[in-house]
């Protein structure tokens, strides 16, 4: 199986999906993807995952990027499956690392210390200027993380969404991209009901996002959102009854 894929390509950009798993762990379903966006030879890694994909990663990410080149590494929340490789990249790299404020000093808990590294979040996000773009860190605050920020990119017009939009579903042996979101629905429902803070905060990050132009919605987990989907999800999600709505299912 072919594990990356060029989602966006021009002249002087690319943006490369990854979808390595920990395969200890490959009965979970939970299907877990990787990206590395690329500016004329310079590299942003996004959520690279936990310590056991390392190796695979590092080899794969080499093939589109000098990893020297790699010059920040983001981090949409804390959660292992999104950081737990950090120490590794800090020795094989000279990249700053971007996250929320919230989340530095749990990055000790990884092994990382290099405290000098790290470029801080506050809670209303950030904008970067990246090659000919920026890159625009978006709260995405309880969804599911009390420290979660989603990335665009200017420049591919892709929204990395972390745990937004995530689906529980196996990974296919090919592309793994929408192509009937009624019948994905299925896959999304669980996950955001119980991950996702409230219908309020899904509501706030929905309409930070309707006011840039997406073209991909690049989850951490399951399949991407392209073109019409996009709007389906926005609108789905808008809609959802999720986390703290469901007080009395839950207590």
């Amino acid at each position: 199986m072919d594990e990356s894929k060029i989602i966006y390509e021009d002249d002087a950009h690319k943006v490369v999906m990854f979808s390595f798993d920990d395969e200890t762990h490959e009965d979970a379903f939970l299907s877990v993807n990787q990206y590395l966006v690329v500016h004329q030879g310079i590299g942003v890694l996004v959520d690279p995952g936990s310590e056991a994909i390392f190796d695979e990663l590092y080899e794969a990410v080499s093939e589109y990027v000098e990893i020297q080149n790699i010059k920040y590494i983001f981090f949409s929340h804390q959660d292992p499956d999104v950081s737990g490789s950090i120490a590794q990249w800090a020795i094989s790299t000279k990249a700053k690392f971007i996250m929320s404020s919230l989340w530095v000093r749990f990055m000790s808990h990884y092994g990382f210390t290099q405290m000098d590294r790290v470029m801080t979040l506050l809670d209303h996000g950030a904008q970067l200027k990246f090659g000919d773009g920026t890159l625009k860190f978006i709260p995405a605050h309880f969804l599911h993380s009390p420290g979660n920020l989603s990335m665009y990119d200017s420049n591919s017009k892709v929204l990395f969404s972390g745990d937004i939009g995530a689906a529980i579903l196996n990974a296919p042996e090919d592309y793994k991209k929408v192509t009937n979101f009624e019948q994905h629905k299925e896959h999304l429902l669980g996950f955001h009901k119980r991950y996702m803070g409230s219908n309020k905060l899904c509501r706030a990050w929905v309409e930070k996002i309707q006011r840039i132009d997406v073209k991909i919605i690049a989850p951490q987990h399951g399949y991407v959102f392209e073109d019409a989907d996009v709007g389906l999800f926005l609108a789905w999600l808008s809609e959802l009854k999720c986390g703290s709505d469901l007080l009395e299912e839950l207590y």
